[in-house]
């Protein structure tokens, strides 16, 4: 009878197959329609199959910057991972001590995240304009991510230390170690897989934003101000190749995650066997 599988097991893999293709769906046939031939237009049905039209995203562009935006996009994705973890683990560390208005700071901060981010760009451009500083991608685009990617990371940094065996840093004390050493030796290669997940987080959400850099980022755009902005311009296949070359290289940051931290968990687990033959 426990081997036997009802009708409702069937109900909800039809429901999941329904939503994975709902998910995804819209990604793959972008990625079919990126290789169609040179003759090829924006939708089905297709005529030929090449890659012309990702050749033809190395070549200069009559509308478009694909690689300028490509560039600004993956700098300042990598200006939010940096500025997210670090301010994210420091957040995350004063916040194992209560302190007067610890409570209202962490509202503030999770508050951004329920305001339209149109809002929020919308007040940072103007906060940038009263302060007489330049609205750019790197400076107010900046800024007005972090706004959504900090508290992210805030949030992740306290699920970890909520479930942190203080023991381990007591024995590092006990041991002679420096409040230093006990962050860099112990703190630190514990939380290593959660700071890689706070790391791609705030990566894959800089990459993709687009409401709150729209009115950030000055004259020069990010690639999803970019795509955007194309829509209404490029009328050929181009476009779709450069979707999927971008989606392509999405999965290849989450996979060289995974791959880290399944390294890291490795290397944890081994740990203790070396030690036993090194006592041996």
């Amino acid at each position: 009878m426990e081997g036997k599988r009802g009708w409702g097991f069937y109900v909800l893999g039809a429901v999941f197959a329904l939503f994975v293709l709902f998910l995804y769906g819209p990604i793959v046939t972008i990625g079919i329609l990126s290789f169609q031939g040179p003759e090829g237009g924006l939708t089905f049905p297709m005529r030929g199959w090449s890659t012309h039209w990702f050749f033809d995203l190395f070549e200069q562009q009559a509308v478009g910057d694909f690689w300028g935006a490509f560039y600004r996009s993956v700098t300042l994705g990598l200006m939010v991972m940096v500025t997210t973890v670090v301010v994210s683990v420091m957040a995350g560390l004063a916040f194992r001590r209560r302190f007067f208005g610890a409570s209202w700071l962490f509202y503030l901060t999770v508050a951004s995240l329920i305001i339209p981010s149109i809002l929020v760009s919308l007040g940072v451009g103007l906060m940038f304009n009263i302060a007489g500083i330049d609205v750019h991608w790197s400076t107010s685009g900046f800024g007005s991510q972090l706004t959504w990617t900090l508290p992210f990371g805030l949030l992740i940094m306290f699920a970890v230390f909520n479930r942190f065996d203080k023991s381990y840093e007591e024995a590092a004390r006990d041991l002679g170690a420096s409040p230093w050493q006990t962050v860099r030796h112990v703190v630190l290669p514990i939380i290593g897989p959660s700071l890689i997940g706070v790391a791609l987080f705030g990566f894959t959400l800089s990459y993709d934003e687009f409401a709150r850099t729209l009115l950030t980022a000055g004259s020069y755009n990010t690639l999803p101000l970019e795509i955007f902005g194309m829509t209404t311009n490029v009328t050929t296949p181009v476009l779709y190749a450069l979707g999927t070359m971008t989606t392509v290289f999405s999965f290849l940051i989450i996979g060289g995650a995974l791959g880290g931290v399944a390294l890291m968990r490795r290397r944890r687990s081994r740990a203790p066997s070396d030690a036993g033959r090194g006592m041996v």
